[in-house]
């Protein structure tokens, strides 16, 4: 019996061996799992980036990420396994041990568990520490001078930006660590209430707790730093100054080292009567902590409401300078030149002629319903779309010319269902193709764009020799070029021609390369096709806007980007890069708590190609050299003119500085204290609504300069008032781009703004009447963007008027110009018509040129139609009347018969 037994145990002992040793081998598979994976899409993202020749970025952040990773590691797992330890040793000197589980009673055991938990919450701090600090920690090891101190602890603006969230970050961390571990350790040693009689637990539990008040009381001595950065002086109440602020000086800050004081005085209190077992004066510091706090925000609420209140701008001016001026220069705002514009009303024929290239390039056009027209005319087959129509200028023959372009980019999601193929969508259907182009001061008869670039392949004014967008806005799919398949390329009649990717961009699909990106896509498809060579390539992330952030996913992205013709005839798209930061002292926020922003970085991708450039365009900018010491092989320095000459300051940059502007152009302390002379963007009327009108570009000469040039403008108007009071334009060519400029009108004299334009449309009784009477007519009246025109020392307003049928295939037509100048407004079928009527009402006198008759027959004949045609819009005008009358009285009959004799004398004129 005892040799059978003694046998089943060697048995028992070899199968648990075996299984351990299983167990052990599971473990370690599955680790290797887990790091094969991570490792997988580290390698798959190492050859893409390598493929652009960004590798040094990638290596660059997954170095930053692995050194805090293993930092987090060994950080949160030795002090869990430190801690863990501390907490079994006290059981086991506590109790016997037959009293404690086997876990905890067994070395073995106990060790392996103590370690598997330390290891995981290693890998947690891993994921936690390199997930948030990569950025800040490389951010904080580069830094750049600001060049600029704070007037308070004199301290570079760098500190603000880099190293005070770095610090707060390392602070988050361990505190959150070390209130985690005296959960755990209260929750253990709260079981036969061990904390009383076990010194080991006493002192475990006091170390950490004096960690605690040592990491809170940090925290406490960080908050001044901390109230220049805001304008909440306590819980209650905001200054009128962003930043420091009189009761920050007087009260928070001398209160914040107080209780940085107070919490480690009460640390040592706590830590002394929990070592004494004298358990309920640990309330005491506590309660004397909280008190402390609760006085110091009373009494700052008491300043703040008892004495600066009163005399605020008194108090607050020192604080409210150091406001102002930090906050133009955070916003560049200090660089903007100020001029004043007289705002004559000096119009007249020589003005004309001197700004004839202005003239010529105001906008007749709007972006928003031409990429309807673009979408309709310019498309030819379903699966091509335009996404946006961008505004640009172009040098064509020798003239400068502005222009509205877009992309003509493949939609695979629009194919016919039987061609959604995976050879068709992943081998055949790769690209777009071409874009069109039309001017932004010339229609057709039929109100349609004149077109300068258009139809299959590119025709017109440009010579575009690489018309195949394989990468744009459209939401892409990977492909696969150079393969057996020849791609699609464009229709040309019942034909389709194809082409052949001739470009090394993309990722080869030879040896290894072939099964580690058929795993990354999950097509097994794509691994065994035939139709894939040792030649074939790889197109991954398509999408411009999700391959730029993909490469530099520390930047903010503009979410227009627009397409452009190089010199050598390929497509490129421009992309705007904002170097983006909080913590600026003493500068207001544009949102959130965002108050320093930057275009430093134009992106250009190649729409053949996908070769990416991060252009430097302010290479003064300190956020700007912090990143490019972080990634030195990044950014390029030398800008290709012809990349340069399609520079467009954003839209988005500029309404930020323009809001900003709006209350910060005030220099003077009292005046920006009581925000009298605030401004504001004005209104405009769209589509028949108001909205806030957006910043337009367009092209003009500028009064101190004789040549056109490219400008994105803004007017502005008074609060609560609708006349404009100035106009802020940032110039967008050659050395002079991102120039900004202000010219203020005087005060003393009205200059009609453009929602007062706008009313003033509403109110004309010709041209409200031809308006209604269109829109009655089963047409939609579209009312464009009002261009408000500054022509040297004086002021004209053009807005475009759209004419769109019910019909639901129907295209928007420009079949009006209005035009504004002083107390006039007319109403024409074109710019030069509105114009050439404009210069007549000016001046009555003024002689115009009558062409030659040559068949006074078909004169006469058109001088009767014309004669006809005013006498039918009477008639009509006067039925308009009647049937508004009649509805007014509710006599619905009547109204009813008299609009169905309209639209009868409508479909007779048509």
């Amino acid at each position: 019996m005892e040799g059978n037994g003694e046998k089943n145990n060697v048995h028992s002992r070899k199968w648990k061996r075996l299984g351990n040793g299983f167990a052990v081998i599971l473990g370690i598979i599955i680790l290797l799992l887990m790091v094969g994976l991570m490792s997988f899409q580290w390698i798959t993202d190492y050859i893409w980036m390598e493929s652009l020749q960004f590798e040094s970025v990638f290596t660059t952040i997954i170095g930053s990420k692995i050194i805090l990773g293993i930092i987090g590691f060994i950080l949160f797992s030795i002090l869990t396994y430190i801690n863990l330890r501390w907490i079994r040793n006290t059981y086991l000197s506590h109790f016997h041990n037959n009293q404690v589980p086997t876990w905890i009673a067994n070395k073995k055991q106990s060790r392996w568990l103590i370690i598997s938990i330390s290891i995981l919450l290693g890998a947690i701090g891993s994921l936690i520490v390199q997930g948030i600090g990569w950025e800040p920690f490389l951010k904080v090891v580069n830094r750049s001078s600001f060049g600029i101190n704070d007037p308070y602890f004199n301290l570079d603006v760098s500190f603000y930006m880099f190293v005070l969230p770095f610090i707060k970050m390392v602070l988050y961390i361990l505190l959150g660590l070390s209130i985690f571990y005296f959960v755990v350790e209260i929750s253990f040693y709260s079981f036969f209430h061990i904390y009383r009689m076990s010194q080991s637990a006493q002192l475990h539990m006091g170390l950490t707790l004096g960690i605690i008040g040592l990491l809170l009381a940090s925290f406490h001595v960080l908050q001044p730093y901390h109230s220049l950065l805001t304008n909440q002086v306590n819980l209650f109440q905001k200054s009128v100054v962003h930043g420091m602020s009189y009761t920050d000086k007087l009260i928070n800050i001398p209160a914040a080292y107080v209780l940085a004081g107070a919490a480690v005085v009460g640390t040592i209190w706590m830590i002394i009567a929990l070592y004494r077992q004298k358990y309920y004066r640990m309330i005491i510091p506590i309660a004397g902590y909280l008190v402390l706090v609760i006085v110091a925000q009373l009494t700052s609420v008491g300043v703040q409401q008892f004495i600066v209140s009163p005399n605020e701008f008194s108090k607050e001016s020192p604080y409210l300078q150091e406001n102002l001026d930090y906050t133009r220069a955070a916003y560049q705002l200090e660089e903007i030149d100020e001029r004043e514009h007289p705002a004559n009303e000096s119009l007249d024929e020589a003005m004309i002629e001197r700004n004839a290239l202005t003239l010529d390039n105001v906008r007749m056009n709007d972006s928003r319903p031409l990429l309807e027209i673009y979408n309709q005319l310019q498309t030819f087959r379903t699966y091509y779309q335009f996404n946006n129509i961008d505004i640009d200028r172009y040098e064509i023959d020798g003239e400068y010319q502005q222009v509205f372009i877009g992309a003509r980019e493949l939609s695979t999601v629009d194919l016919p269902s039987q061609a959604k193929t995976w050879v068709n969508q992943k081998l055949r259907y790769t690209h777009g193709y071409g874009v069109a182009m039309s001017q932004v001061n010339q229609v057709t008869e039929q109100g349609q764009p004149e077109y300068m670039v258009k139809n299959l392949p590119p025709e017109g004014d440009l010579d575009i020799t690489r018309p195949q967008i394989y990468f744009g806005e459209q939401n892409y799919d990977n492909v696969i070029v150079n393969s057996k398949k020849d791609e699609f390329d464009y229709p040309s009649g019942d034909e389709n021609i194809s082409t052949r990717f001739d470009a090394d961009s993309g990722i080869q699909l030879n040896g290894i390369n072939r099964l580690l990106f058929a795993l990354n896509e999950g097509s097994f498809r794509m691994f065994v096709s035939d139709q894939i060579t040792g030649e074939s390539q790889f197109l991954e992330t398509r999408n411009i806007m999700d391959r730029v952030q993909r490469i530099a996913p520390f930047f903010e992205y503009d979410e227009d980007p627009y397409i452009f013709v190089r010199e050598d005839g390929s497509l490129a798209w421009m992309m705007d890069a904002y170097l983006t930061a909080e913590n600026y002292p003493y500068a207001e926020a544009h949102q959130g708590d965002e108050n320093y922003i930057r275009n430093s970085v134009k992106v250009v991708i190649d729409a053949y190609t996908g070769d990416v450039n991060f252009y430097i365009v302010d290479k003064d900018d300190p956020l700007l050299q912090t990143y490019a010491k972080m990634f030195p092989e990044l950014f390029t320095e030398e800008v290709p003119t012809d990349i340069r000459s399609h520079f467009r300051y954003p839209e988005k940059l500029f309404k930020v500085q323009a809001k900003m502007y709006g209350t910060y152009h005030m220099t003077n302390l009292e005046v920006f204290y009581n925000r009298e002379d605030f401004w504001q963007f004005p209104t405009e009327k769209y589509y028949n609504e108001d909205i806030e009108m957006e910043p337009y570009y367009m092209t003009m000469k500028l009064p101190e300069y004789d040549e056109e040039e490219f400008m994105l403008m803004m007017p502005y108007t008074p609060r609560n008032r609708q006349n404009m009071i100035a106009w802020m334009g940032v110039r967008n060519d050659g050395e002079n781009y991102g120039e900004m400029i202000v010219y203020r009108f005087p005060k003393q004299k009205n200059v009609y703004g453009p929602q007062q334009i706008e009313n003033r449309i509403n109110q004309d009784s010709t041209i409200s009447q031809q308006l209604n009477l269109w829109s009655q007519g089963g047409s939609e009246v579209i009312r464009g963007n009002l261009l408000a025109i500054p022509i040297e020392d004086t002021m004209m307003y053009v807005e475009p008027i759209y004419i769109e049928s019910s019909n639901a295939t129907s295209l928007p037509e420009v079949k009006q110009i209005v035009m504004a100048y002083g107390n006039h407004i007319v109403m024409e079928a074109t710019f030069d018509e509105a114009l050439d009527k404009m210069l007549q009402h000016l001046d009555p006198n003024r002689e115009v040129e009558e062409e030659p008759i040559e068949n006074p027959e078909q004169d006469q004949e058109t001088e009767e139609s014309i004669s006809n045609s005013e006498q039918t819009l009477r008639e009509i005008s006067d039925m308009f009347d009647a049937y508004q009358a009649a509805l007014s009285s509710g006599n619905w009959e009547e109204a009813a018969k008299i609009m169905t004799d309209i639209e009868t004398r409508l479909q007779e004129i048509k």
